[in-house]
């Protein structure tokens, strides 16, 4: 794959009536949107890990798990946006599915097009690039890769290269958040200035998710991350000597 060449964004849709996961798959596919069904919660959780997708479509009521279960653990072991859509209607279930990790919820029956519009949204959230280099920061543009540690980051090819001499593509909203935190290091930033904002809704996570995903594809434990680090009430930080060539 050339490195201009996308893929439209992978929706993984997690519901167990045919009918209703039919209407979902025909309007995402209308709209461009790749997506897959799957009928229950383990299933979903393998072909997350399998797959990354891009955003996820969580129905509740499941036969053999909860769907607040399932968001629990797509946030522990594969993080990526959730959208739930379910037949409850209650404000605790709402709040709750919100506090694990949900960026929506809609309540069936619901209208596709509305459907459609509410994932737009948050990808759009999860895409957009990282804020570009502060004035001051002192990386020559001519400089496409990054030394840090055992990695090796090509910035023009958003690839990253261990010593070992495996290499881990990224996304590009990972690559652009991967760019920002490396011209920046040893630097306390705010989740404002990696989304590259002024104001952030403080629903939104998706900033939070694109820092699991990379502390996973660099290795970085996520209880207990060396490289980047959670500065509590401020932001993130870059936590590595890096060099440019």
């Amino acid at each position: 794959m050339t490195g201009q060449e996308t893929s439209p964004p992978l929706i993984l849709v997690l519901e167990d009536e045919p009918d209703i996961a039919r209407i979902i798959c025909n309007a995402l596919a209308g709209y461009g949107f790749r997506s897959e069904h799957l009928r229950t919660g383990r299933d979903l959780l393998v072909r997350a890990r399998e797959t990354s997708p891009d955003l996820v479509i969580v129905d509740l009521g499941l036969p053999d798990m909860d769907g607040m279960q399932v968001v629990r653990e797509l946030q522990d072991g594969s993080p990526c946006a959730v959208l739930i859509l379910t037949g409850r209607n209650d404000l605790t279930d709402r709040v709750l599915g919100l506090e694990l990790g949900a960026d929506d919820y809609i309540v069936k029956p619901f209208e596709p097009r509305e459907l459609v519009a509410r994932v737009r949204s948050i990808l759009r959230r999860y895409m957009r690039p990282a804020a570009p280099e502060a004035p001051g920061d002192a990386t020559p543009p001519e400089r496409s890769v990054a030394r840090f540690g055992d990695w090796r980051f090509d910035t023009g090819r958003h690839s990253l290269v261990h010593a070992d001499g495996s290499e881990t593509g990224l996304s590009s909203a990972e690559a652009g958040l991967l760019l920002t935190l490396v011209r920046r290091p040893n630097k306390i930033l705010s989740r404002e200035q990696l989304l590259g904002e002024r104001d952030v809704d403080p629903f939104d996570r998706s900033i939070d998710v694109r820092i699991s995903r990379l502390r996973r594809k660099l290795g970085d434990d996520p209880h207990n991350p060396k490289l980047i680090k959670t500065v509590y009430g401020a932001g993130y930080l870059f936590a590595a000597q890096v060099g440019w060539e």
